[in-house]
């Protein structure tokens, strides 16, 4: 596996063909995606990442959200690591709190194809997951998904810009 910045400096084109690099990658959650937050720092590791956890750090007390989203986003979104996972239990409102930080693309995934489409067509650069809606085992596999899926670029790249200037 090669990290991106090696990978950048010898061939930029190659970047988006070559998936397998070593990433930088966010990870934060509520109190209700906890469980698979750790489940999914365990993958992101295993597979030769550096992951950075921005909490929370226990499934129990409740959580205020956004606390613990908003940093993975703007890390992001600031360029200190490429990716980020946030999870709480529907995934929809660290969805919208990742959102909301200008250059941050965040897919709610709940199944491959949202994974794959989210960086085929979107470049998400953050996925969100809801613990509640999905098992543990097809998070995994949607973390992986999104990891392996190069953006397309071609007609989306217009798209994305565009969602960067609002």
């Amino acid at each position: 596996m090669l990290h991106r910045t090696l990978l950048a400096r010898l061939a930029p084109h190659a970047v988006k063909r070559y998936p397998h690099y070593i990433m930088k990658i966010a990870i934060g959650s509520d109190h209700a995606g906890f469980a698979y937050k750790e489940k999914i720092r365990e993958l992101l590791t295993s597979l030769g990442h550096e992951v950075q956890d921005f909490g929370t750090y226990a499934a129990t007390p409740p959580v205020d959200y956004p606390r613990f989203i908003r940093p993975v986003a703007e890390a992001v979104a600031r360029g200190e690591f490429e990716r980020g996972v946030v999870l709480g239990g529907s995934g929809n409102g660290e969805a919208m709190a990742a959102n909301r930080v200008k250059k941050v693309r965040c897919a709610l995934c709940w199944n491959l194809e949202t994974a794959r489409l989210g960086r085929q067509h979107n470049d998400a650069n953050v996925i969100s997951i809801g613990q509640r809606m999905i098992s543990e085992e097809l998070a995994l596999e949607i973390v992986r998904v999104w990891l392996d899926t190069p953006f397309e670029g071609g007609r989306h790249i217009h798209r994305i810009e565009m969602l960067d200037e609002a």
